[in-house]
């Protein structure tokens, strides 16, 4: 089996709330995704999602997608995309870095060899360790009063764990996180994510203020030592997220005892074989993660809950469900949330099928026409 052609497509996402904002006063109202198909000469095309948060959130830019995509993709074909360690190889040696571009095509890839064994993705990743998964809900930032009273409506529809963003002025978010905790109930999770919004001083003092709190903190600061030192200073739970970009990171963290859990997002440590490497490595070490990616849609949903269902329940701390944010289906199949939870289909590969009447022609073409 040899790849004949990648393929992409650019579609929009708008949000249901109108506005997702996070630290340092970033938004976005309308996400660009990325839909990547990966075609073989036996007839078996896979498919995937990418969808960067904006562009100031990572080193990674949705247009940046399709780029990397025109400038590694022809270096592919030829390639036999069941061999995933050879694929994984070449994306590097023709490009350094931008693991976010190589992501897409390698969870193509995953979903054309599940098809071929007939198995759904999660069988090939490690098998069931669970029959669902338990969402979080990502609450965007607003005032104190505000984000209570939307995690108060999200618990309504089965949540129970809460990422509420913070990482702006520290009095405010002392508020926020108080206010939000106050509303919730023993058992609910609370997790103040700062997004790397806050400098060393703010978070030292954030993290005494709260200290009496039930609250985990996650990523207060930009670089892995800031965090570090922030980590020292408290005795509440710590998550790391946007600096853990590899396996060398996670072993230094592993090492340092930086961190409880993790957020692994599939795109931006360069797809499911890297993915999958990093939690076996976590579950090893007893860290467990927060199964997710930087956004999207149906597709990365999917991905998501097939990971996740492949990971054991006492580590996987939770996944996201991204396709109940948006406005718009792109695919067929995908993991819808019920009460809360989500399960990967059963179906061959990510058990997915593309809405071509909602992604319109690709972009970018690459081989065979």
């Amino acid at each position: 089996m040899k790849i004949t052609a990648i393929k992409a497509w650019q579609v929009d996402l708008p949000l249901k709330e109108g506005r997702y904002s996070w630290s340092n006063g970033n938004f976005v109202e309308v996400f660009d995704a990325t839909v990547v198909a990966v075609e073989t000469d036996a007839g078996i095309t896979g498919y995937a999602e990418c969808c960067p948060l904006g562009s100031a959130y990572l080193p990674a830019y949705a247009a940046g997608v399709r780029a990397g995509l025109a400038e590694i993709g022809g270096k592919l074909i030829g390639l036999d995309p069941r061999d995933l360690g050879v694929l994984n190889r070449r994306m590097d040696a023709v490009l350094r870095g931008h693991a976010y571009v190589k992501a897409p095509v390698d969870v193509a890839c995953w979903d054309i060899l599940g098809k071929v064994a007939g198995l759904p993705a999660y069988k090939l990743l490690g098998g069931s360790e669970q029959a669902d998964i338990a969402l979080y809900r990502a609450i965007s930032q607003l005032p104190p009063e505000e984000m209570a009273r939307n995690i108060a409506g999200y618990r309504k529809e089965g949540y129970h764990k809460f990422q509420l963003k913070v990482g702006a002025d520290a009095n405010d978010d002392i508020a926020r996180i108080r206010a939000c905790r106050k509303i919730l109930e023993s058992g609910d999770v609370l997790v103040a994510d700062a997004n790397t919004g806050w400098t060393m001083h703010e978070a030292a003092r954030v993290v005494a203020a709260v200290r009496d709190v039930d609250v985990y903190i996650e990523q207060p600061c930009p670089s892995y030592d800031e965090c570090l030192s922030i980590r020292r200073r408290t005795g509440l739970p710590f998550v790391l997220d946007e600096v853990i970009t590899g396996t060398d990171v996670l072993v230094r963290g592993l090492g340092d005892n930086a961190m409880d859990v993790i957020n692994l997002k599939i795109s931006k440590v360069g797809g499911l074989t890297k993915a999958r490497l990093m939690r076996d490595l976590c579950v090893a070490a007893g860290i467990p993660m927060t199964i997710e990616d930087t956004w999207g849609g149906d597709i990365v949903t999917a991905a998501i809950a097939h990971l996740a269902r492949s990971t054991p329940a006492e580590f996987c701390f939770s996944a996201t469900d991204f396709n109940s944010y948006g406005t718009v289906t792109i695919a067929d199949g995908a993991p819808q949330r019920v009460d809360g939870r989500m399960t990967a289909p059963d179906r061959p590969g990510l058990g997915i099928e593309p809405r071509f009447d909602v992604l319109g022609d690709p972009v970018v073409v690459i081989g065979a026409r």
